[in-house]
């Protein structure tokens, strides 16, 4: 289990890459002066066309279509909290300050699993892991004092309001994956990640089509900056990277300390959303507390990493059980 652990891990750090381009594409047009509407709106609606090309080279639909009859309001609902209360507040906090630091106060997704998995099963998976907690409390730590140090120890309330805005979106995430994933578990369905991450964006578009129309007759129709802006966010992040995290998260769904470190390699957004901010953006490298703060979230990664392949090795009876439990 150990390989299969670290495997995971690795795909989501890929996925991280990939995510980053969200904070680096959103801010380059939030900083042009133009509405972080349409950045969010055309991501998810570009995503579906670009998920249709994908599908036929990952099995088809498979068995979606029925479970999308069967079971409708679970895929609006978590595919609605999933994407959309994910996206909305990610995106409008673009333009609270550089890449880094939206992108570093998502981190505090790294404590969203945990701290919902009491909430969300039945089984041995609601157990707080007190060790993944204490590094996940590390990260958050690095976090506030990359906050800190950018607003030079004065934050104000629009510092506050972004802040909280990107903490819901961090905790949006993974309880939208995590409880569709245990619909599917407990209805026995078998979709691979593709038809996953399809069948959400499908469920999601509704709400982006209305969205949408308040935002044409709000702040006017998207310039081509702003659709070719939102093409690369949907390529990069609203299909690879989320596919890529999708697939790790499936391997692991049955391993709580595994899958909390998968979602905790998304802390290394942070380290690619500064260098890459810092490249083509011409933003400032963080220093003081700032950098304090992104050190302790690499410290933070490498230890989830580590945590990662112990937790997992050596325990195969106890996830031969927890797989064959369908209570949850």
């Amino acid at each position: 289990m150990r390989t299969n652990a670290l495997a995971a891990v690795g795909l989501a750090l890929c996925s991280a890459l990939f995510f980053t381009l969200t904070y680096v594409l959103n801010r380059s047009l939030v900083a042009g002066g133009r509405h972080w509407a349409w950045a969010v709106i055309l991501r998810y609606l570009i995503t579906l066309p670009l998920l249709v090309v994908v599908l036929p080279l990952q099995g088809g639909l498979g068995e979606l279509p029925r479970e999308l009859r069967r079971h409708a309001r679970p895929w609006l609902l978590w595919s609605s909290v999933g994407f959309v209360l994910f996206g909305v507040p990610l995106t409008w906090a673009a333009s609270s300050g550089p890449s880094w630091l939206v992108a570093g106060s998502f981190q505090t997704t790294v404590l969203a699993g945990p701290l919902l998995a009491p909430l969300i099963y039945r089984d041995e998976r609601r157990r707080l892991a007190w060790h993944t907690l204490a590094l996940g409390a590390l990260i958050v730590a690095g976090v506030f004092a990359l906050q800190w140090g950018h607003a030079q120890g004065q934050l104000h309330a629009g510092d506050w309001l972004a802040i909280g805005a990107v903490v819901l979106s961090a905790f949006a995430y993974p309880l939208g994956n995590r409880r569709l994933l245990l619909h599917l578990e407990h209805c026995d369905s078998r979709l691979n990640a593709v038809q996953r991450v399809f069948g959400m964006t499908l469920c999601s578009w509704p709400l982006w089509l209305a969205f949408a129309l308040v935002a044409w007759f709000a702040v006017g129709p998207p310039t081509l900056r702003e659709a070719l802006l939102a093409g690369g966010v949907a390529l990069s992040s609203g299909t690879i990277a989320t596919i890529l995290f999708f697939r790790a998260t499936d391997m692991v769904r049955r391993e709580p300390t595994a899958l909390a470190a998968v979602e905790a390699m998304q802390a290394a957004e942070l380290l690619f959303a500064t260098l890459l901010g810092v490249l083509f953006l011409g933003e400032a490298w963080p220093h003081g507390y700032a950098a304090f703060g992104a050190l302790a979230i690499i410290v933070g990664i490498a230890l989830f990493g580590w945590v990662s392949g112990r937790g997992a090795a050596g325990h195969d009876e106890e996830v031969r059980a927890l797989r064959g439990d369908r209570s949850a």
